[in-house]
């Protein structure tokens, strides 16, 4: 599959990142490759595994080993460099000595930019920034809340709820990120992040009241402008045939944009309050990463039990002293947690 172009802004490209323009004839960059490049082996003369559509960042380091060559034998090297068509080259350390490519790149007509940042710190600087602006996009229907801290994407057919279980949530300290439109971007092929579109941001629609802008009803502690999406909540209408999960044993997952999110279904019927079942999926969910799975733990505690009953029932049967009705109780009671065991090892292999 071919590689995705991005167009960069110069401007904005300089703006964000502080740079000083040295030698720039286009409005707009391209860039095909997202990697970054520190050339001191193509200044060396090694060229066999370079990639000239990254962009090329020069430190104290390569500018040491050019200033050590003699003056023509450096012209060549940064000439031969220049013949490359690479998006850009930026200088760190604010260096004077990066006039040494002003005339190669003016006459391959090369971007130059410089900074002030070390070498190190602006690199990261600039994989930030490039993960930003060519991070995969997706818009998805839904309502996006910060519950406790854990970011929650709740979504459902029209008129199922979302927007004013989203209104008590905030009234009990959660945040808004969205409502109706959710911007998802993925970052470093792990992180989901969520945003409101710039025209949709901090507004809600209610039915029966209209548009709401919840930044001014409930103060600016009711409003964030992004998050990171830990888990989603579906919302569906109760179904009687539909075998919810009544112990949270199955846990359920979706894809989005290449990362699996857990996903929890609630069903929506007379009488549930749905902010706090949100509330208490969240916690659930962030009491799960920190590796404590209550339905797990519960049911290891009733298998143990039922093991303990049914060795001490077995042993109570070894008596002699015991009579035939107390012997035939003790057994159908033994029998009893048999079968129960037997059925709980025969589920155990069927998940399985």
């Amino acid at each position: 599959m071919a590689k995705k172009d991005y167009i960069i802004n110069v401007e904005d490209f300089c703006q964000e990142l502080d740079l000083e323009i040295l030698n720039c004839p286009y409005s707009v960059i391209k860039l095909s490759d997202t990697g970054i490049n520190r050339p001191g082996l193509q200044f060396h003369g090694y060229y066999e595994y370079f990639d000239e559509k990254r962009i090329q960042i020069v430190g104290k380091m390569e500018l040491s080993y050019l200033k050590s060559l003699k003056p023509e034998k450096r012209k060549r090297r940064i000439d031969r460099f220049f013949e490359h068509d690479f998006p850009c080259l930026i200088v760190t350390w604010d260096l004077e000595d990066a006039d040494i490519f002003l005339e190669a790149a003016k006459k391959y007509n090369r971007c130059l930019f410089r900074t002030k940042e070390h070498t190190s710190i602006f690199i990261y600087h600039i994989t930030d920034y490039i993960d930003l602006i060519t991070a995969p996009l997706t818009t998805l229907h839904g309502v996006l809340v910060e519950v406790h801290g854990v970011g929650v994407l709740i979504t459902g057919s029209s008129g199922i709820g979302k927007s004013e279980t989203a209104i008590e949530l905030i009234q009990r300290g959660s945040n808004l990120i969205a409502d109706d439109m959710v911007d998802i971007s993925c970052y470093h092929d792990r992180t989901l992040i969520g945003t409101a579109p710039e025209l949709l941001r901090y507004y809600m629609e209610v039915r029966g009241i209209g548009i709401i802008n919840v930044s001014e009803l409930y103060g600016a502690k009711s409003v964030k402008q992004a998050v990171e999406i830990d888990m989603m909540i579906r919302l569906e209408n109760w179904n009687e045939k539909t075998p919810y999960d009544r112990l949270g044993l199955d846990e359920e997952t979706i894809d989005i944009l290449g990362v699996e999110v857990p996903l929890v279904t609630v069903p929506v019927s007379s009488g549930r309050n749905l902010a706090i079942i949100i509330e208490t999926a969240a916690i659930n969910n962030r009491m799960k990463e920190l590796g404590i799975r209550s339905a797990e733990i519960f049911c290891n505690s009733v298998s143990q039990n039922n093991r303990e009953v049914y060795e001490k029932n077995m042993a109570r049967l070894a008596n002699p002293e015991l009579s035939v009705q107390e012997r035939t109780k003790e057994e159908n009671l033994a029998n009893k947690n048999e079968t129960l065991r037997q059925s709980e090892i025969y589920n155990d292999l069927k998940n399985e």
